[in-house]
């Protein structure tokens, strides 16, 4: 029977076989600060900032905090932003920008001839998710911050919400005409957006009434259209 050879023991100082490297984490690993692309640091900033200045309030917001909700370090958001009172401004902007959009999309939906009933019922019932739905962190902050804009910064906004308002004026001056709306279009309009947007205050999205239900009560009130 042939003879095995014994193994060969190693010798002083030879390296050992490497271990097997660790098992890679499953999924896409988290993007770093630095991984971000400038649109999407920027992105992550106004959310984030929308999100804060809504639920504790323009003054007790630090720049911690924003940087924080983005993800970032302290510093980082300031890399894209002068001021966080230059943040604000910008976050109004950006909801007014949001708001105009999806109020032209509203009226585009309507079928050809829609009458002017069908006009400011989709009116209201898009203004009600700019205010009300999953992503209305943005007006909701135009409307409690307004006094932390400066003079200038004021004057920018205001341009931008007269536009998105004043699609509401053919609407309303074809109700007076036919006699649905009582009151003078232009005071209407105040009246209105007084109304609509007082919502944010005591509207609950675990109560009796969803947005389909407010935007009917309203029509209601405005022009009898129960």
């Amino acid at each position: 029977m042939p003879r095995t050879r014994p193994a060969r023991a190693p010798r002083a100082g030879a390296l050992a076989a490497p271990e097997a490297a660790p098992a890679r984490p499953r999924g896409r690993p988290r993007k770093t600060d630095s991984d971000l692309d400038e649109g999407n640091r920027r992105r992550l900033v106004i959310e984030g900032a929308a999100r804060l200045f809504r639920t504790q309030g323009f003054d007790a917001t630090s720049t911690r905090d924003i940087a924080a909700a983005a993800g970032m370090r302290s510093g980082s958001p300031f890399y894209h932003f002068e001021s966080k009172n230059a943040l604000l401004c910008v976050v109004m902007q950006e909801g007014m920008a949001q708001a105009t959009h999806s109020q032209q999309a509203a009226l585009q939906r309507l079928p050809a001839g829609a009458s002017a009933r069908e006009r400011l019922r989709a009116l209201v019932r898009n203004h009600f998710e700019v205010l009300l739905g999953p992503n209305a962190d943005f007006i909701p902050v135009m409307l409690y911050e307004w006094r932390s804009l400066n003079d200038g910064q004021r004057q920018t906004i205001a341009l931008v919400k007269d536009a998105y308002e004043d699609e509401w004026m053919p609407v309303l001056q074809a109700l007076h005409a036919e006699g649905s709306l009582k009151a003078q279009p232009a005071t209407a309009r105040l009246f209105i957006f007084g109304a609509l947007n007082w919502s944010v205050q005591w509207f609950n999205a675990r109560g009796a009434l969803s947005i389909n239900g407010l935007t009917e009560q309203a029509l209601a009130l405005f022009i009898g259209d129960a």
